[in-house]
């Protein structure tokens, strides 16, 4: 009697571990959906007649659109084991070269983009010769690069911002013109689809190609990899070169929003970036780094901060909010990891 009582009670407890795994899978695997849902659900109550808006849902998007290009270059960086901290110079960098393209040099739209996409893929190129071929670790090295470029956009802009009308570094008058077809890419609608189809476009090519794949399985085990025949050092460029490139634009979109070139313009970008890839991670159980996760990890980041500025909390507070969501994001990404 008593056997068969311990073996129900065995039972039971079983069911309700089950049951308890089931939760947790439940909520890792869609907890990021749930949680964007709670929180437009909290401000469309909190504040009827200003958050659940045509407008405002627009302004969340245009809001994110950088964010999410960058973060999609850390995206593509993490998939092969990597992490790529640059990415905020490059932006800056880009930034700063296109706007110089357009001001300094009176150039069109599409040469000027090219030269500075260009430009910036020096960054990959020092980001790929130090982790590739010296050995020194992503963080570290992309870290390094991180400074450097930091410091050559402000020294090619002098220290300053570059805008229409200003100067340049010598004192030489300007007739440069920001074009009326670059401005509209910083725009609505126009910057929200091009967020669309760089998150489509990576997500495409991680899960549906050859070469996707292949950077999967670099970040899953790298020696692995090799014993396969992978190339696996070339594929570890290949992302530093899509992490720049995609940073680049990034910086491109900043400009053509703000207008100018501003000192430091994509460091803003980097933590918000940092955090939108990481809460992608468990974005439907995927458990590695994907676009689509990323694209609604910075969703939840820009719902959360668009509501907390519309609710008058002061700015300098929001980033106690970012780094906590960030931690959020780690804490769950290394604890089932763990598990």
């Amino acid at each position: 009697m008593e056997a068969k009582m311990k073996t129900s009670e065995v039972k039971v407890n079983v069911k309700q571990e089950n049951k308890g795994s089931k939760a947790l899978d439940f909520i890792e695997k869609w907890g990021t959906i749930i949680t964007i849902v709670f929180l437009i659900v909290f401000f469309s109550v909190a504040m009827p007649e200003a958050f659940p808006t045509k407008t405002n849902v627009i302004t969340i998007l245009r809001s994110i659109s950088i964010v999410t290009v960058i973060a999609i270059g850390i995206t593509v960086s993490l998939t092969v084991g990597g992490f790529d901290l640059s990415v905020g110079s490059v932006a800056t960098f880009a930034d700063t070269m296109v706007m110089s393209m357009f001001v300094w040099y009176s150039m069109p739209v599409f040469p000027a983009i090219i030269i500075s996409l260009l430009a910036v893929l020096s960054v990959a190129i020092i980001n790929s010769l130090l982790i590739v071929k010296l050995k020194i670790p992503d963080m570290l090295a992309t870290l390094s690069c991180m400074f450097i470029f930091e410091g050559v956009a402000m020294t090619y802009a002098g220290g300053g911002s570059i805008s229409q009308g200003m100067s340049k570094l010598d004192g030489t008058p300007t007739t440069g013109t920001i074009l009326p077809l670059f401005s509209k890419v910083g725009q609505a609608p126009y910057i929200i689809i091009i967020m669309l189809v760089v998150v489509v476009a990576v997500h495409i090519f991680l899960n549906y190609t050859k070469h996707g794949r292949y950077l999967y399985v670099v970040g899953g085990n790298m020696e692995a990899a090799r014993l396969s025949g992978i190339p696996v050092q070339r594929y570890r460029t290949i992302a530093y070169f899509l992490s720049a490139i995609l940073a680049g634009i990034g910086g491109i979109l900043l400009a053509s929003r703000i207008g100018s070139a501003q000192i430091n313009a994509g460091a803003g970008y980097l933590m918000p970036s940092v955090a939108a890839a990481y809460i992608g991670y468990s974005f439907a159980g995927a458990g590695r780094a994907n676009a689509i996760g990323t694209f609604f990890g910075a969703v939840l980041v820009g719902v959360l901060e668009n509501g907390l500025v519309m609710m008058s909390v002061p700015y300098y507070s929001l980033n106690i909010v970012k780094g906590a969501v960030l931690a959020i994001a780690l804490a769950l990404t290394y604890f089932r990891k763990k598990d």
